[in-house]
């Protein structure tokens, strides 16, 4: 009686729980990516955590596109304790099927979506229709990014593995073709790939640029795919890096050359085997060079106004004297503020017009510069500190504070305030006492030096050698062991790191639940393609580095004979199999079953455990 009882509480908070962590309802369209005309594409409305009956939105009308059909659903759900918390999440999808008629901007409107009475809004949104190209096909059944999905010519075995230079290049791209001397312009360094499947990219050699300040700007550090239309043709996109190139010259600028990358492309080709032909990968890097691009540089306005020194942009600027009292030999400060829009991280320090008789000092610089999108943006600030030397009446001249603002083509100029100073007596001590924070921090600077020791009549005769001391026996053998010891370390270490087989065995497992984390979070954002195609490449890479075979060599005999070989049972072997070939059909199947993805990725897990536990013949 007690157990059912603690059983029927147990329950009753665990459903406490559950509705307490439950997740407030929402509602999100996902947006396909580019598609080109004539091809076929979905958009999704997904309600996040319903708490009630859902009434099915209806489909929004596109401009440029026909709604097909729709909508289909689709549901997810999990459940999750982190903590002691039980988190329950569930969304359903509805998703509409269009084929994209006429290039240009769509813009999808707020769909509304009803739940138990209550209206659930999506933000609006834009995608673009890309123009139809001669060479290339339309998306329809392909992948959204070149990393994953079908490739678009499988080759037969010994074709040769081709990438024309209009087929895989990279390419310097420029906010503006013509801007004035020290102006922003924004540089991004982009791939393009027609048709190949890129894995990695990697700089061998990067590009100059030449007569331009550079402030690198934060890149994604994993590939991020995008389609776009150029010299009439689609391609896949990805950004390797973005930059603000800040011209120090006039002319023509020639930016981004001599830049080398290292490009991984694989695709899958059809191997005639008997009694069957099966798809396998093969691979290679590819060097590619940069397409630089050219700027124009347009002088400044010649000639400058005086207070000009080097700004250019949009900015203010001001100065305040601090304090209202001021004596000989105490020091005062004068700070000075500029904030803007330009390049005003490469500003030089202003200069002061003061009296003679005061005593400048080095200024402290602070410069809060951040990039604000195609140009920076911050405020710099300069304390001057002086020392007045005379008892006195003083003037501290104005300045002008003189910029170019490119949108006017023209100066700018701001009048600065002067300043009348009254000097009185202060304290009767040098300037530099005051700048090193007083007369006893002098004294005790020359305490290093000593006067000459006298009464030294044999200096050599109290000589006293290492060598003849115990405490140099004692130990002389104990760091000649250590000496040893590091060394036999350093050799082990560096046999360990140039066996690379056996690295890759050891990092195998390691690597591989890192992919199937990958493949899990495309599973949960319901990307079933994307899913298989992550899953099929975290097994093989898997495959490739446990069993120590060749990606061109990763057929199903090769990998079910050293499994084999390695104590695997045919019945392990079969599921791996059946996996295998679940996703690459996948990949091509219009209709996928979550219900069959969760399974195919347990069944994944598990043949990866099993294989890990397995003893070695």
């Amino acid at each position: 009686m007690r157990r059912l009882i603690l059983n029927m509480l147990l329950v009753m908070v665990a459903t406490l729980l559950a509705t307490a962590s439950a997740q407030t309802p929402s509602a999100e369209v996902s947006l396909p990516r580019n598609p080109v005309e004539g091809d076929r594409f979905s958009l999704t409305v997904t309600v996040n955590n319903p708490d009630g009956n859902i009434e099915p939105p209806s489909a929004p009308e596109l401009e440029g596109c026909t709604l097909l059909g729709g909508p289909g659903v689709s549901t997810m759900s999990s459940t999750s304790i982190v903590n002691g918390r039980m988190q329950s999440t569930s969304s359903t999808g509805y998703s509409f099927t269009y084929r994209a008629d006429r290039e240009g901007t769509v813009k999808v409107p707020a769909i509304d979506v009803k739940v138990s009475g209550k209206t659930l809004t999506t933000r609006p949104g834009q995608f673009s229709i890309l123009k139809a190209s001669e060479r290339q096909q339309g998306g329809q059944g392909g992948s959204p990014y070149p990393g994953q999905g079908q490739a678009r010519q499988p080759q037969g075995q010994g074709a040769e593995f081709r990438t024309g230079p209009n087929d895989l290049f990279i390419r310097i791209e420029l906010s503006a073709g013509t801007v004035y001397e020290n102006q922003a312009v924004e540089c991004v360094t982009k791939l393009y790939s027609i048709n190949a499947q890129i894995s990695g990219i990697a700089a061998s050699a990067l590009p100059s640029f030449d007569g331009c300040l550079i402030e690198n700007l934060p890149t994604p550090t994993n590939i991020e795919w995008n389609r776009e239309h150029f010299n009439g043709e689609n391609y896949y996109t990805a950004v390797i890096s973005r930059s603000l190139l800040y011209p120090q010259r006039s002319g023509r600028l020639t930016i981004g050359e001599g830049g080398e990358y290292n490009v991984h492309v694989y695709r899958e080709m059809i191997v005639n085997d008997f009694p069957f032909p099966r798809r396998v990968m093969d691979d290679k890097d590819v060097t590619v060079k940069s397409r630089a691009a050219t700027l124009g540089v347009t002088p400044l306005p010649q000639p400058a106004p005086a207070g000009f020194n080097g700004a250019v942009g949009r900015f203010e600027a001001e100065t305040r004297l601090v304090g209202n009292t001021f004596k000989t030999n105490e020091a005062a400060t004068l700070i000075y503020t500029i904030k803007g829009t330009g390049n005003i991280k490469y500003l030089p320090t202003p200069q002061l017009d003061l009296p003679s008789e005061f005593e400048l000092y080095d200024p402290h610089v602070e410069n809060n510069a951040k990039v604000s999108g195609r140009n920076m943006t911050g405020t710099m600030t300069v304390e001057y500190t002086f020392v007045p030397q005379s008892v006195g009446n003083f003037h501290i001249g104005g300045t002008e504070f003189t910029y170019f603002d490119p949108s006017r083509s023209d100066y700018v100029s701001i009048s600065l305030p002067s300043y009348d100073v009254e000097v009185a007596q202060g304290a009767n001590i040098s300037s530099s006492a005051v700048a090193f924070g007083g007369k006893q921090e002098i004294e005790a600077k020359n305490t290093d030096i000593h006067f000459i020791k006298t009464g030294a009549d044999r200096p050599g005769s109290h000589k006293k050698f290492l060598a003849h001391s115990t405490l140099f026996w004692s130990i002389f053998p104990a760091t000649l062991l250590l000496l040893i010891l590091i060394l036999a370390a350093r050799s082990r270490s560096r046999s360990s790191r140039a066996d690379e087989k056996t690295q890759r065995l050891n990092k195998a497992g390691k690597v591989a639940r890192r992919r199937l984390s990958a493949a899990a979070k495309v599973l949960k954002n319901k990307q079933y393609e994307s899913f298989y195609a992550e899953l099929l490449n975290a097994l093989q890479g898997y495959l490739g580095d446990k069993l120590q075979i060749a990606s061109s060599q990763l057929s199903r005999d090769n990998i079910t004979s050293r499994l084999l070989a390695d104590g695997a049972d045919t019945e392990l072997t079969e599921r791996l199999t059946a996996v295998l070939d679940e996703c690459e059909m996948a990949r091509y199947t219009p209709q996928l079953s979550p219900e069959q993805a969760d399974r195919t990725f347990n069944d994944a897990t598990d043949i990866i455990n099993r294989i890990e536990n397995l003893k070695r013949r």
